[in-house]
This record gives structure tokens, C-alpha cells and sequence, in this order.
């Protein structure tokens, strides 16, 4: 028997599909950009841009397709090798960080996500702007950082999608170099839209109506950050720092909002 969520999808999609369909591919587009540039952002543009006219279950479910491409794509820039030891160097936070994202997954159909959007909006806007005035952790606060981003992460990204902020934070502790910094972002964002992908078909978020839409949001995602790699390619390192933590606090700011209306 069809579920009560399956039915107001298909009554959706029957009754405005042209409308909904021209939806997801400009939102699909203007977050691969972004996406594309600073190397996260997709599934916080994509969200709060489509819950506007849609659930945001609806909409998670839409977004893990396109996710799972473009972090595959964004991962892959420099080769298998260079992804690979991407993925070795940041074990310790994958294993924590998707662990806590399976659990969390079963839990979207019962919780209100008010109160998690609003701490983990205030603890990005916090640490960005402390980022942004010079401040860097260091020696056993950056292990305490690690651990924290992780747990934050992996329960942003099973309940929202979301996990950008908190991987960006952990990244900033490395220094990375441009490139290393958007591969890293691509590998773990990669993994977590696979597991997404698992937990969310157990939890019945990732229906086949919601899974359809969202192959059909690939090729504009896919778009978009082709345009945003294009101008990240040409951007110096301090600017595209700079650019990442501005973003950062602009998508913190967003969580807050959301947490508190």
C-alpha cells in the first residue's frame, strides 16, 4: 500500500510537473555553482531553496542524487590516487562522522530539526568568524575540533544533508592548499551521499519518486559546478579562502533562521 508521502509526491509531480521540474534545475544549477566554487554548499542551497515550494523531506530526497555525482566528479579532479590518500588522511574523521550519519538517517521521520539547525548555525558563524579574524586551533583543541566537526557532521548530514560547515571547519585546521582542500571536501562528501543514499532508503525518505527527480537534477548540477570550477580555477588562494569562510557564515546565518522561524 502506497504511503501517505508517496501519494503527495505523485499528486505533485502528476498535477505541476513542468513547474517543479523548471524548480530543480535552476536551483540545481545556482547550488552546483556555488558548490563548484567553494567546494560545499550544494545540499544547504538546494534545501532551503526548494522547501520553499516542497517538503524538506521531499527535498532531501531529490538532493542525494545529484550530490552523490558532483562530489564524485569534484573528488576525482586530480585522479583516484590523489582521492584515495584524501581519503586515507582523514580516516579518523570519516569513521566517526559517517558513523553518526547512519544513525541519524532513521531519525528524520521523528524529529523536529528547529533546535539542530539553530546550534549548529551559531557554532559555524562562530567559528567562521573566528577564522576570518586569524585564529587558528591548535595542539589538542584541534583533536577536540576533529572529534566535534565529526559528530556535528555526520548528524547534519543524516537528518538535513548538511555536511559542509562542520567538514570545512575541521579542514581549515590543515591548511590545505586549494585543491587538496576542494578534493578532500569532494571524497568525503562523496562517501557521505553513498551512505545518505543507504540510510535514506531504509528510512523511506529516498522513494522512487523522490530518487527520479533527482537523477533528473543531475545534468543541471553537473552544470553548474562546471561553471563554478571554471571560476574557482582563477581565483588565488587567499580569495578563495576568504570566499569559503564568507560563505560559511552566510549558510550559518541561513541555519539560524531556520532554526528560529
Amino acid at each position: 500500500m502506497e504511503s501517505r508521502y508517496d501519494e503527495r509526491v505523485s499528486e505533485f509531480v502528476n498535477l505541476y510537473a513542468p513547474d517543479l521540474l523548471l524548480l530543480i534545475a535552476i536551483t540545481a544549477v545556482f547550488a552546483g555553482m556555488v558548490k563548484g566554487i567553494v567546494g560545499f554548499a550544494m545540499p544547504m542551497i538546494f534545501i532551503t531553496g526548494m522547501t520553499v515550494f516542497i517538503s524538506p523531506d521531499l527535498a532531501l530526497g531529490i538532493l542525494i542524487l545529484p550530490t552523490l555525482v558532483t562530489n564524485g566528479w569534484q573528488a576525482g579532479r586530480q585522479g583516484f590516487a590523489a582521492a584515495y590518500r584524501a581519503l586515507y588522511d582523514h580516516r579518523w574523521f570519516l569513521g566517526m562522522g559517517y558513523s553518526v550519519l547512519l544513525v541519524t538517517t532513521q531519525m528524520v521521520p521523528l524529529l523536529s530539526q528547529s533546535a539542530f539547525f539553530l546550534c549548529l548555525g551559531v557554532l559555524v558563524v562562530g567559528f567562521a568568524s573566528l577564522m576570518l579574524s586569524g585564529w587558528r586551533p591548535k595542539g589538542r583543541s584541534g583533536i577536540g575540533l576533529l572529534i566535534g566537526c565529526a559528530l556535528v557532521a555526520g548528524a547534519g548530514g543524516g537528518i538535513s544533508g548538511v555536511l559542509g560547515p562542520p567538514t570545512v571547519m575541521y579542514l581549515s585546521t590543515h591548511n590545505l592548499e586549494k585543491q587538496a582542500q576542494m578534493r578532500a571536501q569532494g571524497v568525503i562528501y562523496g562517501l557521505g551521499a553513498i551512505l545518505l543514499l543507504m540510510g535514506h532508503m531504509r528510512s523511506g525518505v529516498a522513494t522512487a519518486p523522490a530518487l527520479m527527480l533527482g537523477a533528473f537534477a543531475i545534468l543541471p548540477a553537473c552544470f553548474g559546478i562546471w561553471i563554478g570550477f571554471k571560476i574557482q580555477d582563477r581565483i588565488n588562494q587567499h580569495v578563495f579562502r576568504i570566499a569559503t569562510l564568507s560563505v560559511l557564515i552566510l549558510a550559518g546565518l541561513n541555519l539560524i533562521r531556520r532554526g528560529v522561524l
